[in-house]
């Protein structure tokens, strides 16, 4: 089936980054994977690209357009090569929305341009130790000065992608008590400079996968926070939370296509040049009938991810339907990452190979942006059940 999601534009765009890939990234990954971390110097070449202000205004420094569809590429070509841009994925899809969707024009002036640049790096902070999917027990306060001028903030977040590189952290805190009738109410969102005296970055937390992708512990202890530097409406950043969520499902759900996919690729190849009893793997029937079963079931989800893709990029992408992309795309994942490694035998338990790798990474799909069991509900209750 032809697949007519992308145009000349974009594919010219992936050529330009699996040249990049290659030549920047994939030489030097297996150090950045012991490490557990990318250099911050590569944001500033992902910048150089262009990655960072693609739909940010040109009056801001970016290229203005007003699409996923850019983003998505770089998924696949990511996971075609077995790497991934550490942090990155947070700058833009997690916390740049929230940029467009609440700052003022004055924070735009203020933020958008090193955002574009890669001078300053942002994350969102919204996890802490004794609340996660429970946001609304949050214990982190942004307590206002008495002229006004500022907050003070304590408290502590973890599980905090790019915490280990971030320059500046959309952060979540209370500014209010939550209200008998409404336990969401109080809460704010500010854009704190993570080098502010009182902001500490403690453990470089120890992953089961995403090596490369910086995860952090970050502390409070009476960090000013310029009132300047709220996000929104006090008290109204619960309300927020939820509006970002379909085009971060979408992500999640692309990028685990994008996985499957790639350990799809990945499996081909070592079958058809591993020999066993004096034949390559992939002449044995079951071999070519698991690689048939794996593709097949990734053609869906290709299916399903570009779908979404379109209805995002048309502003039609409902939480409902991005919760059903988010549960099948990474299902299916789970599912063909799991037959791929069984077909590379003990090689595939090997963090040498990719496939191995891809495994690790994976896991999380089904459990960030909202557990598989938290899809199904969503989707519950929009067919009325």
């Amino acid at each position: 089936m032809q697949r007519n999601v992308f145009d000349q534009d974009h594919e010219s765009f992936r050529k330009t980054l699996r040249a990049f890939i290659e030549a920047e990234v994939v030489p030097h990954y297996d150090e950045w994977f012991t490490a557990g971390i990318v250099p911050k110097e590569l944001y500033g070449k992902l910048a150089d690209l262009g990655l960072f202000g693609i739909t940010v205004p040109e009056e801001y420094g970016g290229a203005g357009l007003e699409t996923h569809k850019f983003t998505a590429i770089q998924y696949e070509e990511t996971a075609r090569a077995g790497v991934s841009f550490g942090g990155s994925g947070v700058h833009v899809l997690l916390a740049l929305p929230y940029l467009m969707m609440l700052a003022t024009e004055d924070q735009k002036q203020r933020y958008l341009p090193s955002f574009v640049t890669g001078e300053e790096m942002w994350a969102l902070a919204m996890t802490e130790p004794s609340a996660g999917s429970d946001l609304a027990g949050m214990r982190t306060t942004a307590k206002r000065s008495a002229d006004g001028s500022h907050y003070v903030l304590n408290g502590a977040k973890t599980f905090i992608t790019g915490g280990v590189h971030a320059d500046r952290v959309i952060i979540a805190a209370r500014t209010s008590p939550p209200k008998d009738d409404d336990r969401r109410f109080g809460i704010s969102l500010f854009a704190v400079d993570a080098h502010s005296p009182g902001y500490s970055v403690g453990r470089k937390l120890d992953k089961l996968g995403l090596k490369t992708s910086d995860t952090a512990e970050l502390a409070f202890e009476d960090v000013k926070v310029p009132a300047e530097d709220l996000l929104g409406d006090e008290d109204e950043g619960f309300s927020y939370l939820g509006r970002n969520l379909p085009s971060e499902r979408w992500g999640i759900a692309y990028g685990a296509y994008a996985q499957a996919s790639a350990a799809v690729r990945f499996t081909q190849q070592y079958v058809e040049q591993r020999t066993v009893f004096g034949s390559t793997v992939a002449s044995f029937q079951n071999t070519k009938f698991e690689l048939a079963a794996c593709k097949a079931e990734v053609d869906a989800a290709e299916a399903v991810a570009d779908r979404a893709l379109e209805a995002l990029d048309a502003g039609e992408l409902t939480a409902a339907e991005a919760a059903s992309a988010k549960l099948f795309c990474t299902e299916v994942a789970h599912r063909v990452i799991d037959r791929c490694l069984q077909l590379h035998g003990g090689y595939g338990f090997i963090n040498e190979y990719p496939i191995a790798r891809l495994y690790a990474d994976n896991r999380v799909n089904r459990i960030y942006g909202g557990t598989s069991e938290v899809m199904k509900m969503i989707i519950a209750k929009d067919m009325g059940l």
